[in-house]
């Protein structure tokens, strides 16, 4: 672990005297990590022979290739799907639209049709309740007169009392006074 620390310690110092000062010959340091990758890239981390690291290479390449052909594959399924899903998608939000506007003029129509149906249930409402005001007028003014008859034969009855008492009055009157002449002249 210490050289490790080590190593990495003076990686990084390398690496910012490098950024520091121009382009130059590379130190000894950074001469001996890049012999190092070297060694390791090509060892592999094992003892192989030559062969053996040409058909890891060849297989490497091999898989490199297969993994490459596989996505151009997949990319130009998914440009294909990707075409057809927009225009299955475009039709369908066509398809979608025109519905949505035959449902939308017949609601428009239907809309219409019950405005005029409650224009005209207001227009009867209303003549219903001009009738219905005039026939309560009418009703009012026969009442009135109604009642004016009424105190009139009140009155009438009352003059008509009065009458009939002033006239049994008078009959008793008449008949005393026929008494009295008729002794009178006896």
């Amino acid at each position: 672990m210490s050289s490790l620390y080590t190593r990495s310690k003076e990686f990084t110092r390398n690496r910012k005297s490098q950024s520091d000062s121009p382009p130059a010959s590379p130190s000894p340091t950074a001469k001996t990590l890049r012999h190092e990758r070297l060694s390791r890239l090509e060892s592999g981390g094992t003892n192989l022979t030559s062969s053996d690291s040409y058909s890891d290479r060849a297989s490497a390449r091999a898989r490199r290739e297969a993994r490459e052909a596989r996505l151009a594959s997949l990319t130009s399924r998914v440009e294909e799907d990707s075409n057809r899903d927009y225009k299955k998608l475009y039709e369908s939000a066509l398809t979608e639209n025109q519905k949505l506007k035959t449902k939308l003029q017949e609601a428009q129509l239907e809309l219409a049709d019950i405005k005029a149906k409650l224009e005209k249930m207001a227009q009867q409402k209303q003549e219903k309740s001009s009738d219905r005001s005039s026939v309560l007028e009418v009703e009012k003014r026969e009442r009135r007169a109604l009642e004016r008859k009424m105190s009139e034969m009140e009155e009438e009855m009352k003059v008509l009392t009065e009458l009939k008492s002033d006239n049994q009055r008078l009959k008793d009157e008449n008949g005393a006074l026929i008494r009295v002449i008729s002794k009178l002249s006896k």
